[in-house]
């Protein structure tokens, strides 16, 4: 084996070592990203949920005041057009 070989060699070896460090890296930023999407406590799937369930709670909410409002206007217009029938 000549010297150009073994620097070859060498170079090579190094460039392999260098990609193994960035693919390790690369593992370790990908299990934090996991750990953000997953996580049961504070990671995106539990937040999605918590907004969905405070969704649909303000969405009950909303529905029971609009009915409550629809309802006192239809009373106060019932006792304006027909006071007679008043009780």
């Amino acid at each position: 084996m000549d010297d150009q070989q073994r620097q070859d060699l060498t170079k090579a070896i190094l460039l392999l070592e260098h990609v193994k460090e960035d693919i390790d890296a690369i593992r370790v930023d990908i299990s934090k990203i996991k750990d953000a999407v997953y996580d049961p406590d504070e990671g995106i799937y539990a937040r999605l949920r918590s907004l969905e369930t405070w969704k649909n709670t303000s969405t009950k909410i909303m529905w029971i005041m609009f009915t409550s409002i629809a309802g006192l206007t239809t009373l106060g217009m019932w006792q304006i057009l027909f006071p007679q029938l008043n009780f």
